[in-house]
């Protein structure tokens, strides 16, 4: 009988440590503390307006262009830098001639960059805040680490028409 009410204990402990592990998720800890971050970027930074796009970008237009819009399947010409969201520089090619050059909308970036640069007109500069969801994830990649929200600033230095436009 005592054998028979120690299993009963032991087989009760082990459900109730795999379920409160199982309602353990540390993402939800990680994306807790970029929105929080994010969060933090904006009201410190609340005399700019960006504007919250349906996906999750956050879009400054800082210039506004008078140039073609680029679409899908056209090639965009871009100067940027990008940051981590305290401002910390990761890359520039701004000072340089290595002007940025990639099919638009083609998933050559990530989807945050992508979308950010078909809001923009040719000659506009503009600042985009991507969340990780529109960047690198969960994942990350190298020096970027999960979770992570970037900033790019953007200018779109040139749009060339996509074939048949």
């Amino acid at each position: 009988m005592i054998k028979k009410y120690f299993q009963s204990i032991l087989l009760f402990l082990a459900i109730a440590l795999i379920l409160s592990l199982g309602s353990c998720d540390p993402a939800k800890k990680y994306e807790k503390a970029e929105k929080a971050s994010i969060q933090k970027y904006l009201s410190d930074h609340s005399n700019l307006n960006y504007e919250l796009k349906p996906s999750g970008l956050y879009y400054l237009e800082v210039l506004t262009g008078t140039g073609r819009a680029p679409v899908a399947h056209d090639t965009g010409y871009v100067m940027f830098s990008l940051k981590f969201i305290d401002e910390t520089l990761l890359y520039t090619n701004v000072g340089t001639t290595d002007t940025l050059i990639f099919p638009v909308a083609e998933g050559a970036l990530i989807y945050g960059f992508d979308e950010g640069i078909t809001y923009m007109k040719q000659g506009g500069k503009a600042t985009f805040l991507v969340p990780s969801s529109l960047a690198y994830g969960a994942a990350g990649s190298y020096p970027i680490d999960g979770y992570t929200p970037l900033l790019y600033d953007v200018q779109l230095v040139r749009v060339k028409p996509g074939p048949g436009k």
